[in-house]
């Protein structure tokens, strides 16, 4: 495994970053297709095994049974010192709006759950899981300072935002001396590339680690069309992400196998060397132990300029889905009120 710096911060993260969406009891959330907590703690002690130390998970997933699977794994297996834990938090409710909680003391609700959950003293990276409209982004601000100053969180991402986003409220934490985002988890993949248009120039420019997340396109781009998978029969969602552009999609999959044939390695191990020479740490999923394997293997493949350009050529301009499309209509319908809920402060 290989090691990289996480932005601006002093954490040090493997290349790859096992993603723990795919952990969790299959009883207690929106998925089905999820790992109980036995074969959950295998899956994460055999990536600590092989050098991965940065695991990604939020208190969303599986209502908190994944930060409990990741939690327990790190406590019996491994030093907490040698372990970066990232996860996330999610936007105020509407009986948190309801019953006037800000959302400083939102951020200190889900930070002190979110703790109890996985069982440790502190979170390294915290993410902002989704914009939330409705909150002023000063409080959201103020609240994740605070909990760094009180030791609880060492410091924060930010996940599905736009980068206009990503920069305002960076330049905002920097006018008001709070600590500024040093990550952003989107969504970029070979077949999904719309971060380059303006989100990757922003962190290139500024130094924010990009820790994209569906970096296999929730396994298209680990196997040709026609191979099974419980998620990919299960996961409403993760259809409705690729359905529009199949047929365009198909011409770079193919592609990808091709070139994993010629170097005699799977599909996962080219698709992810490919976002290795674009991103600092990809997000990778993993529910079986040769997920783990493709994951780690991809950080020693080389791919050659010409098997960049020839990967990337085929791609054509995608619509925004899932969070991001939903944000399209929020960030107009509501940038108003946001700008005046930061009180003109940028």
């Amino acid at each position: 495994m290989k090691y990289i710096k996480l932005g601006n911060s002093d954490l040090k993260v493997s290349r790859i970053c096992m993603g723990c969406m795919g952990f969790g009891d299959p009883e207690n959330g929106m998925h089905t297709w999820t790992l109980p907590e036995k074969e959950s703690l295998e899956i994460i002690t055999n990536g600590l095994d092989n050098g991965i130390n940065f695991y990604d998970t939020a208190i969303g997933y599986q209502n908190g049974t994944s930060e409990q699977y990741l939690g327990k794994a790190i406590r019996e297996n491994a030093s907490r010192s040698d372990v970066v834990v990232a996860t996330k938090f999610l936007p105020r409710s509407q009986e948190d709006i309801e019953n006037n909680v800000s959302g400083g003391q939102h951020i200190h609700n889900m930070v002190e759950k979110s703790l109890t959950n996985l069982g440790l003293d502190y979170i390294d990276l915290y993410i902002y899981h989704m914009w939330d409209y409705n909150t002023p982004l000063y409080d959201i601000l103020e609240g994740l300072n605070e909990v760094i100053e009180e030791g609880k969180v060492r410091y924060i991402g930010i996940s599905n935002c736009f980068a206009w986003q990503l920069a305002k409220a960076n330049a905002l934490a920097e006018a008001e001396g709070f600590a500024k985002f040093v990550s952003i988890q989107g969504h970029y993949n070979l077949i999904f590339r719309e971060e380059e248009r303006e989100m990757v120039p922003l962190c290139h420019t500024d130094n924010i680690a990009i820790t994209p997340y569906s970096a296999l396109a929730s396994g298209r781009l680990s196997r040709l069309p026609g191979e099974e998978s419980k998620r990919l029969n299960e996961d409403y969602y993760a259809k409705l992400k690729y359905q529009k552009y199949e047929k365009e999609d198909l011409e770079i999959i193919k592609r990808v196998d091709e070139i994993a044939q010629n170097h005699d390695v799977s599909m996962t191990e080219v698709s992810l060397a490919w976002l290795l020479t674009k991103v600092t740490s990809p997000i990778v999923g993993a529910t079986k132990m040769h997920h783990v394997e493709g994951a780690v293997n991809s950080v020693d493949l080389t791919l050659t300029d010409d098997e960049i350009t020839y990967l990337e050529d085929p791609y054509v301009a995608h619509d925004l889905v899932g969070v991001m499309a939903e944000n399209k209509v929020s960030a107009s319908d509501n940038e108003k009120v946001w700008i005046k809920h930061t009180k003109n402060r940028i």
